[in-house]
């Protein structure tokens, strides 16, 4: 009885019911903006007073969303932890909300787990494995994994997709998209909205294919298979269809753990350059970047190997964009800002219809704080603040924000590479990087 309940509690609801769900978020939201709205109409509040009840309203909003979202799992979850990294789409009180999406998932009863392998692999688990643990070894949005033993011996890790996340992306994805469309929080125009939302949706059917991210892994592999120092795990062929996949048990430290005295902080800087040579190598040469920064996702090891886990997440990126990401690094390197400025044309997130060009005294501040991150001179990320310097800036430049958008070419990229400022921040990493920069900008396609 108590898996039945279990089952019933964790099971994807239909369509219909997911959208009345979501339907009353959006309701709920509406009714919130239209009471604001009226207390700002009366005329009575300051300028101070009205941007603080928008920032109070937002967070409730951002609060409210993320309760909804969190509670459904599946592809609305992923859109809000997907949206958790982007404050050019959402108001930053909403995106701060969202954050807390990234963290892990109440795990799905094991008996679930069991039926989901029985159906894919088409033998019970038993036949299949000498041993899986029952407890997952972690829990996410559509999906979790456990480790488990083959009968040859082998030590494995099982990731298995909650049962019926698939029906529901289409629809989840078009009302998430009403609702909060109803409630007013989305800051970028219909056809972007279009262009990122397609994004998502190619971003989420991917993810939910572990067919295809076998062939990710494989194709990993492959290109970092020359440095013996960045493992990416093997996978189990025969035990891998659409919703389960197999690969090796590869252990490495967690984050927390990469910490004095087991890590010297020479190790730590050394990992922190294997991370970003790792990305950089992946973007300018393979044109492909595992896109999801969460820490989770990335383990290390005391002789300074890097080991990757989950390539569902993986963005191919067009050589044209490609072109235009080291065009518009090496302007920043450079200070050429007119050059910054048609690079960052040619990548689309500039909307030249708000303003044709943007002169070097904004560009100027914003390459200042990418230029301490990349400096010829140790930066120590462990006691940084670049995040708190752009938000200052951010504030400061509200004026212009109509100058840009998000863009659907570069988001997950962007995604990649501001996540992983956070990964070298709690890694604690004190070294320079611009070597490194200047090492992968010269890379040539793989």
């Amino acid at each position: 009885m108590d898996n039945d309940k279990n089952d019933k509690r964790f099971s994807a609801t239909t369509p219909g019911k997911r959208f009345m769900k979501l339907a009353g978020m959006s309701a709920s939201i509406a009714g919130n903006f239209a009471k604001n709205r009226i207390k700002g109409a009366l005329g009575t509040l300051t300028e101070e007073e009205r941007m603080r009840e928008r920032e109070q309203l937002f967070s409730q909003v951002g609060e409210q969303i993320a309760n909804t979202l969190g509670e459904m799992k599946g592809a609305v979850m992923k859109v809000g932890q997907i949206a958790s990294q982007f404050k050019d789409v959402f108001p930053k009180e909403i995106a701060d909300a969202l954050a807390k999406l990234q963290k892990e998932s109440p795990p799905m009863p094991f008996a679930v787990i069991e039926r989901q392998i029985r159906q894919e692999l088409g033998k019970e688990p038993s036949e299949i494995f000498a041993f899986i643990d029952s407890k997952p070894f972690a829990a996410a949005s559509i999906g979790q994994v456990h480790r488990a033993r083959t009968h040859a011996g082998e030590e494995v890790v099982i990731k298995v997709q909650y049962p019926g996340v698939d029906q529901c992306v289409e629809s989840d994805l078009k009302h998430l998209r009403f609702a909060l469309k109803m409630a007013g929080v989305l800051k970028v125009d219909k056809a972007m909205l279009d262009a990122i939302f397609d994004e998502i949706r190619r971003s989420l059917v991917d993810e939910l294919d572990y067919v295809k991210e076998a062939q990710n892994v494989r194709e990993f592999a492959a290109f970092h298979a020359s440095d013996p120092l960045i493992v990416v795990p093997r996978v189990f062929d025969e035990y891998t269809a659409t919703r389960v996949l197999t690969l090796a048990y590869e252990p490495g430290d967690d984050i927390r753990q990469v910490q004095a005295p087991r890590y010297s902080q020479e190790m730590i800087n050394t990992l922190g350059h294997r991370l970003v040579s790792a990305i950089g190598a992946q973007i300018y040469s393979l044109h492909a970047v595992h896109c999801d920064p969460h820490p989770g996702n990335f383990a290390f090891r005391t002789d300074g190997t890097l080991v990757i886990y989950d390539y569902g997440c993986i963005k191919k990126i067009k050589p044209e964009i490609v072109a235009a990401l080291r065009r518009s690094t090496r302007a920043a390197i450079s200070e050429n800002y007119a050059e910054l400025d048609q690079a960052l044309i040619s990548l689309g997130v500039r909307n030249v219809e708000h303003a044709p060009h943007m002169t070097a005294d904004f560009y100027a501040p914003w390459v200042g704080i990418v230029h301490q991150a990349f400096s010829e001179t140790p930066f120590n990320f462990g006691t940084a603040t670049l995040h708190e310097d752009v938000m200052r800036l951010a504030r400061r430049s509200l004026k212009h924000w109509e100058a840009f958008r998000a863009s659907p070419d570069t988001m997950l990229v962007d995604r990649a590479i501001g996540g992983h400022y956070w990964t070298l921040k709690q890694l604690g990493v004190n070294t320079a990087f611009r070597d490194a920069l200047h090492k992968a900008l010269d890379l040539k396609a793989a």
